[in-house]
């Protein structure tokens, strides 16, 4: 019954998916995604302090947006620290993963 009751209050929600079909049934994709770093939660407890366990969930978003952009993360941090120094303060968005292109041209 708690679970009928729980259903029928979000039944909005849950159907949300039957009126745009662009909305996924479910987050699985979305799981998969932070399910690497829900594993190593525990690894990270022990940061060393609250200032450095933030910087850690700094790089570590920066990394999973930089796939999630389709970038190498290597690649893309390499770029990014090696300009960031000397960017300009009006234009730092582009270094941002979903604006970010390459300094480096490669050669082929």
């Amino acid at each position: 019954a708690k679970a009928l009751d729980y259903s029928l209050k979000r039944w909005k929600a849950l159907t949300r998916y039957l009126e745009d079909g662009a909305v996924p049934i479910d987050n699985n994709w979305v799981e998969n995604q932070i399910r690497p770093w829900a594993l190593g939660r525990s690894n990270w407890l022990f940061a060393g302090s609250l200032r450095s366990g933030q910087r850690a969930a700094a790089v570590m978003t920066l990394i999973q947006s930089a796939k999630l952009n389709g970038h190498d993360p290597y690649a893309y941090l390499k770029d990014v620290l090696t300009r960031l120094p000397t960017q300009k303060n009006n234009v730092i968005g582009e270094l941002l993963p979903h604006n970010w292109t390459s300094a480096v041209i490669s050669k082929v």
